[in-house]
This record gives structure tokens, sequence and C-alpha cells, in this order.
């Protein structure tokens, strides 16, 4: 348990982050799904349409820390290549 009243002062911007980071995280896999529903749902798009759309949240994710820039660069690429053989 946080003694100083520093580390007490860290415990609670810690929780405060991580409920933000939560929220964050949440909402950027929402978007996600959305864009896999739609690749499953066969329409390329609307799969297109939700990339679109969810790439700025991906992006931000990385900015903000949630994210590491290779990883969100590795979603959006994977799920570009999948939206581009719909049309194949």
């Amino acid at each position: 348990m946080a003694n100083s009243p520093q580390s007490k002062k860290r415990a609670r911007q810690t929780e405060r982050r991580t409920l933000v980071n939560k929220n964050r995280r949440t909402r950027i896999r929402t978007f996600i799904r959305k864009v896999e529903e739609a690749i499953a749902g066969g329409n390329q798009a609307d799969a297109a349409t939700a990339l679109k759309a969810a790439q700025p949240e991906i992006m931000r994710g990385v900015s903000k820390g949630i994210f590491h820039k290779n990883t969100a660069s590795r979603k959006i690429s994977r799920l570009s290549a999948r939206i581009k053989a719909l049309g194949a």
C-alpha cells in the first residue's frame, strides 16, 4: 500500500489514467469490430467506410500511448488487406 503522500498521489493518478485508457481501448475495439462485421457481411463498400472511420481512432490510440505505432499499423494493414480481398 502507498505510504508517502507522493506515492498516494501516483496511485490516484494511475487509477484515473487506467479508466481513461480502458474507455479509449474499448472505443477502438468497437470501431475494429464494426470493420470486421462489415468484412464478414461481405460488403466491400461498407467495410471500406468502416475502416476509414476506424483508422483515425486507432492512430489516436497510438498518440495517447494505448497502442504501439507498429501494432496499430499492423492492424490497419491487415484489415485493409482483408477488405481488398473481398473485391477479388
